[in-house]
């Protein structure tokens, strides 16, 4: 039997955290276990844990790369099969997990599987912007530069066996660093990311309400983008893709 871990990365966001087990708790699949990895809240996160009666642990480091790298490390020694990923404002729908484990089945034990976000909270031009040219930008102009889609930090799973293989290399150092861009640049050829346009995934529309929090997402994006150059340069990256599928004849 296949056994789903989910791990959310949390910092003093308690009462989104609550409504997002509640919709963990509705699953028509159930979550094998919950894992919320406490950045040092100082709210009451841990009694919401502890009413859900989810899996806390605490992680002190700050910063989302190191915290949720932290509860990806748990569920692996675990014994999870499927280490699925959301974000304490995430909402996901009743069949989220079902069609996460679907989309796995059978795409081979290198996978990954993500898909878009609907934003709530806004203003409904504000919703469709980000959607529309944040999410919409993210995931084409980013996977052109990778060469494959990237995974979305709100809304993707992986096989255990991708996480063991790139888990020692992701960036646990940084504030400045988007684990998902930070993951989705790490996967090697061989690994393959499966987009799902229904797996779709309502997140809150804070990020867009000021251009100052815009702005930093932004400049966490381009930071991760430095620290991934650094050690291996994009067209370097793109050319060992490529051999590898010459190789393969795709």
């Amino acid at each position: 039997m296949t056994r789903i871990t989910v791990v959310i990365p949390s910092r003093d966001d308690a009462p989104m955290l609550e409504a997002c087990l509640a919709c963990l708790a509705a699953q028509s699949r159930p979550a094998d276990q919950v894992i919320v990895v406490d950045n040092a809240s100082t709210d009451t996160t841990a009694g919401v844990c502890a009413a859900a009666g989810v899996l806390r642990i605490f992680s002190a480091q700050p910063g989302i790369a190191p915290t949720s790298a932290h509860g990806f490390d748990e569920a692996g020694m675990a014994g999870a099969d499927i280490l699925a990923r959301l974000d304490a404002d995430s909402r996901p729908p009743a069949d989220w997990l079902a069609r996460v484990e679907a989309g796995l089945s059978g795409a081979g034990p290198l996978s990954l599987v993500t898909g878009p976000g609907e934003y709530y909270g806004g203003h409904k031009v504000v919703c469709w912007l980000g959607r529309t040219l944040y999410l919409g930008g993210y995931f084409h102009v980013v996977g052109f530069l990778l060469g494959h889609t990237p995974v979305f930090g709100s809304n993707f799973a992986m096989t255990a066996d991708v996480w063991e293989r790139i888990g020692p290399g992701v960036l646990r150092g940084s504030t400045l660093v988007h684990d998902d861009l930070d993951i989705s640049y790490r996967l090697r050829p061989d690994m393959h990311v499966v987009f799902d346009p229904l797996l779709r995934m309502p997140v809150s529309a804070r990020p867009f309400r000021s251009w100052g929090t815009l702005g930093q997402r932004l400049a966490k994006a381009w930071d991760t983008f430095r620290w991934e150059f650094q050690a291996e340069p994009p067209l370097r990256r793109r050319r060992e893709r490529r051999r590898w599928d010459r190789e393969q004849g795709r």
